[in-house]
């Protein structure tokens, strides 16, 4: 039976991961199906302190890992299917087989949220995307124009990093001024590739009945226009979605499926701790879940020792 198993391998499952490790807890961390977490997915990260010169996402999350493994976790792919949590000791199915712990950090993260329609659905993969530094540079996008959906950090990230391939970028927002932090949203309108359409939403991709991205249909949410936009990818840039669907009716959560903890890092659930972008729906930033993911390691450390004196 395991001490500590550790859902999630962003920063705050691996921080969680190096902190019990160093405590001698020999904790397994369970990857889910995006190793690293949404942050591999990022080209730089400017704003995590140490790095000066900023630093490649994957290459972060690379450097956690290893400096976990290090002091003894240890790192298995696997996706955690079911959960019994109501008694001791705790049981999780991962990818068929059963596993017992003591105590259980999640730090699952968070998903790419979509726009809701159908013709997004079917062309999935088909020119539309849900990260630019992972598709971007597809042959398909080059010297294309291209839009991206969102008004956040993260869509002006992705408007950014198309520039280098795109002829020019749509950035499509629902309201009439950004929602990113003034730096990058100052970086991002002064970009001579990037155009922004304001109060507007995009109602329908084209082309299904062609099997890839032809356009947009965008509709203007003051006068109720609607327009087709040519381009041939879209890229969806509107926040995340908690990857908490297996603890729905164990775990406390909020309505938006976020996990609420009770005292701390702790959960309903004795034993259960949580960190990260899976209950932070205020701050998700990469040190921000760091930092939760020393706390809940701190957390069930003191379980722990409480429970076995």
């Amino acid at each position: 039976m395991e001490k500590v198993v550790i859902i999630g391998s962003g920063c705050a499952g691996l921080t969680a991961a190096l902190y019990t490790a160093r405590a001698n807890l020999q904790p397994l961390v369970l990857t889910g199906l995006q190793p690293g977490g949404l942050l591999t997915t990022t080209s730089i990260v400017e704003n995590y302190p140490g790095f000066p010169e900023g630093i490649d996402g994957y290459e972060l999350m690379t450097r956690m890992q290893q400096q976990a493994e290090k002091f003894g976790a240890r790192v298995q792919f696997g996706t955690v299917e079911a959960v019994e949590l109501g008694q001791s000791p705790l049981a999780l199915t991962v990818d068929g087989a059963r596993i017992e712990t003591e105590t259980l950090i999640i730090a699952s993260g968070a998903g790419h949220r979509h726009l809701g329609l159908e013709s997004e659905e079917k062309l999935e993969k088909k020119g539309v995307t849900y990260c630019a530094t992972c598709d971007g540079a597809l042959p398909m996008f080059r010297n294309q124009p291209l839009v991206v959906v969102g008004g956040g950090d993260s869509a002006c990230e992705e408007a950014m990093y198309l520039t280098r391939f795109a002829s020019v970028v749509y950035l499509i927002h629902r309201r009439d001024s950004l929602r990113a932090s003034r730096i990058m949203a100052e970086r991002t309108l002064a970009h001579t590739k990037i155009k922004p359409i304001w109060n507007s939403a995009v109602t329908e991709v084209l082309d299904v009945a062609q099997d890839k991205v032809t356009g947009v249909r965008v509709k203007n949410l003051l006068n109720q226009e609607e327009s087709v936009l040519d381009c041939a990818g879209l890229f969806v840039a509107i926040g995340h979605v908690p990857n908490t669907q297996v603890f729905q009716g164990v775990i406390n959560m909020d309505e938006n499926g976020y996990i609420v903890p009770v005292r701390g890092t702790e959960t309903n659930v004795p034993g259960v701790f949580v960190a990260g972008d899976c209950s932070d729906h205020v701050y998700r930033q990469a040190i921000t879940a760091a930092g939760l993911g020393c706390a809940a390691a701190i957390d069930a450390e003191r379980y722990l020792a409480a429970r076995n004196e």
